[in-house]
């Protein structure tokens, strides 16, 4: 049945004659900026503290906006937008899922690591949950943590530089494998010539860029489709066009589920928010900002840029299902309904943003890799400092290579593989970062065995159909996790009375 059959289009019927090469000019443009900040950047990265924190100097737009941008991804922009085109109501779960992480991480994160990092001299998360505990067990931390990070950031980088190759693919129908390494090699430029300077404003600038595109594209949307009226009736005649199957429960938000399959649904969707304490490459702009009264504007700021963004993209995919016939990759969406609705100069700018979520996110976690190996391993493994700035960028250099190797190998959705990554690094460290920054020093064994069990936990759940089925990873492992911390805080402060 076609609904809307002045609007409604194939992807083949989008791509105008102009658009290609005006989308080209807009992206080439856009990426001098990049490369330039990096450069300015440059010149204020002499130091490891510099290099990974900006000297501690981040204002709270700079924190709080690079900080939300580099938590919200591709997984964002195309596969929130994807899930709702899929889903269809109920994929309104993902707005206090996603919001909650932000809000655990404004109010109970940012203030205490800010301090705490700031008074153990720390330039890392790992760096942070290490100090004041017995030599033998901060090594195994910093090796068994430095080994989850880069494990679960190698995935997440090639999960972003391939949604990188989709973009450019589908935009200028090249390579899949060329598009990947163009996209990964302008993230790699501008993050190793900068450091988290170029990384923090180019950051900012990006999720600027990303909030305006998740304003423009749903209001648009919207007025395509007669309003919130017309949407509504639009996905009603969908769910009846398509008769039974999923499409049956197209508008119910209860996604057809009830009894306990809906509250493993709903629980293990809004547990998602569980992960934003643990995900380093997010925290480490809490660690760089300036005072108190700055973290506090920035928890303001990063709330209402999260419900810009979120609601933004639900509509998104939800106007894309009234206007769009069924595609062969969902989460490719938000690229078709712009090129359905733009000027091929306003798509560009468009489509820019949907890269900028790529990069925001795999340039803050190509430094996160950068320092794991030359700031955590250093110490874990040969007790040294750090190994220099110059090696911090050849690691960048390095991990960034096999990223996008990985990237052309990988055969998963953004979304799954981006979850996946998110539940392992959100179950090894914010349990034991929620514990040490509110109820204080956690004993060594049980520091290693919480990043251990939770990150291990988190993989099984995974890897078993029968219980990714019932709950999504990151709740059990981060509730053993937590319990093994809480443990571990309680073990400390009775050696603690013993050992005075």
């Amino acid at each position: 049945m076609d609904i809307y059959p002045n609007s409604r289009a194939s992807l083949q019927q989008f791509i105008s004659v102009g658009l290609p090469s005006t989308l080209l000019a807009t992206l080439l443009a856009y990426k001098v900026v990049l490369l330039g900040i990096g450069l300015w950047a440059s010149r204020r990265s002499s130091s490891g503290a510099e290099f990974y924190l900006a000297g501690r100097g981040l204002g709270p737009w700079v924190a709080s906006i690079s900080a939300a941008a580099s938590s919200s991804s591709a997984w964002t922009l195309l596969g929130v937008s994807g899930a709702a085109y899929t889903w269809g109501l109920s994929a309104v779960w993902l707005f206090p899922a996603c919001l909650s992480g932000f809000v655990l991480n404004g109010w109970l994160v940012a203030g205490p690591l800010r301090r705490l990092a700031r008074e153990t001299g720390a330039v890392t998360l790992l760096g942070v949950l290490v100090h004041g505990l017995e030599r033998k067990w901060a090594r195994g931390v910093l090796k068994a943590g430095g080994a989850i990070i880069l494990f679960s950031l190698l995935v997440y980088v090639a999960s972003q530089f391939k949604a990188a190759g989709v973009t450019f693919a589908e935009t200028f129908e090249m390579g899949a494998t060329w598009a990947i390494v163009v996209g990964g090699g302008i993230v790699l430029l501008y993050t190793m010539s900068g450091g988290f300077w170029a990384v923090s404003i180019t950051d900012l600038l990006q999720g600027l860029v990303m909030a305006a595109a998740s304003v423009l594209v749903p209001v648009c949307a919207l007025v395509e489709v007669g309003g919130l009226g017309g949407l509504l009736q639009g996905l009603r005649d969908y769910q009846v066009s398509m008769g039974g199957g999923d499409s049956a429960v197209f508008l119910d938000a209860t996604r057809g589920f009830s009894g306990p399959a809906l509250f493993g649904f709903i629980v293990g969707t809004l547990g998602i928010g569980l992960g934003y304490p643990g995900q380093p490459h997010v925290v480490n702009r809490f660690m760089a900002m300036r005072s108190d009264p700055e973290v506090r504007k920035g928890a303001w700021i990063s709330v209402a840029w999260a419900c810009v963004i979120y609601s933004g993209m639900l509509f998104a995919g939800w106007c894309g299902r009234v206007l769009i016939d069924d595609m062969g990759n969902n989460e490719a969406v938000l690229l078709a309904l712009t090129k359905l609705i733009f000027s091929p100069a306003v798509a560009g700018v468009i489509i820019a943003a949907v890269l900028s979520a790529i990069m925001s996110t795999a340039d803050s976690q190509l430094l996160v890799c950068s320092s794991t190996v030359s700031q955590d391993w250093a110490r874990g493994l040969g007790g040294m400092k750090s190994l220099g700035v110059g090696i911090d960028r050849l690691t960048v250099l390095l991990i960034g290579l096999l990223a996008i190797a990985a990237a052309v190998l990988i055969d998963q959705t953004i979304f799954d593989s981006v979850l996946f990554a998110w539940s392992v690094l959100g179950a090894a460290f914010g349990p034991l970062l929620l514990v040490r920054l509110w109820k204080g020093p956690v004993c060594g064994r049980c520091a290693l065995v919480s990043i251990c069990v939770g990150a291990g936990v988190s993989l099984a759940w995974a890897l078993t159909p029968e219980l990714k089925a019932v709950v999504y990873e990151l709740v059990p492992a981060f509730a053993v996790a937590l319990a093994i911390a809480w443990r571990g805080h309680s073990v400390w402060a009775i050696e603690t009375k013993g050992n005075p």
